[in-house]
C-alpha cells in the first residue's frame, strides 16, 4: 500500500467551512500523541524512515473520551518528490506501553513526541485531515491509500485538484513531517 498525501500549511477555520461548502461530510475528531523511535542499527533521520506508537483518543464535542487505542506503524522512505508518498504499515495493539518495552528491550530509544487535534473529512475520495499540532502551525492534509505505485501519479493530481477546489495552493507544500517539524523549531 502507498500513501499519497499533501500537507500544507491553512488556516483550519476557513477550511472547515469551505469542506462545508463543497458537501465534505466530517467522519471523526481524536487526540492523537505519537511517540517516535530511533533505531539502534539505523539512522532514520538519514534513511526518512518513521517509526512509531500512536495513542489516540476520540473526541466528542471536543472534548476527550476514556476509549484510547494504539497503533504501531513503520513509514519507509519518501517515493517521489512531487508529495509525501510513501510505502506505509500499520496495525493495531493492545498495549501501547508493552509495546513501548519491547521496543526499549530491543535497542529502539523515544526520539520525540507529537501532539495533535486532528478533524477527519470525506472529501471527493480523499480524507482530508484538518490538523492543530502543538507547537506548531495549523496545517491540512489530503490523502488517499493506492495499491500499486503505478497509481501514485493518477492519485497526486487528484489530489492537487481538490486542494485546489478547497482554496489551497498545493505549491505551499511541506513535506516534512511534523516529528521534523518540531525538531528544527528546537533547533532554532
Amino acid at each position: 500500500m502507498y500513501e499519497v498525501e499533501i500537507k500544507v500549511p491553512a488556516d483550519l477555520d476557513a477550511t472547515r467551512e469551505r469542506l462545508r461548502e463543497a458537501g465534505a461530510e466530517r467522519v471523526d475528531a481524536r487526540r492523537q500523541r505519537d511517540i517516535y523511535y530511533d533505531a539502534p542499527h539505523r539512522e532514520f533521520a538519514e534513511t526518512d524512515e518513521a517509526l512509531r506508537i500512536r495513542r489516540e483518543v476520540p473526541l466528542s464535542d471536543g472534548e476527550a473520551t476514556d476509549e484510547e487505542t494504539a497503533t504501531v506503524t513503520y513509514k519507509g522512505p519518501l517515493l517521489d518528490d512531487a508529495s509525501k508518498t510513501r510505502a506505509e504499515h500499520e496495525t493495531g495493539v493492545d498495549d501501547g506501553e508493552a509495546l513501548d518495552a519491547v521496543l526499549s528491550g530491543l535497542g529502539f530509544e523515544p526520539a520525540a513526541t507529537v501532539e495533535k487535534r486532528r478533524e477527519f473529512w470525506s472529501y471527493d475520495g480523499f480524507t482530508v485531515t484538518l490538523d492543530a499540532v502543538a507547537g506548531l502551525d495549523e496545517y491540512v492534509e489530503i490523502e488517499r491509500t493506492v495499491g500499486a505505485e503505478t497509481e501514485v501519479d493518477a492519485a497526486r493530481e487528484a489530489a492537487v485538484a481538490a486542494l485546489d477546489r478547497l482554496g489551497l495552493d498545493a505549491a505551499e507544500q511541506v513535506r516534512t513531517s511534523y516529528l521534523g517539524l518540531l525538531l528544527t523549531a528546537a533547533d532554532d
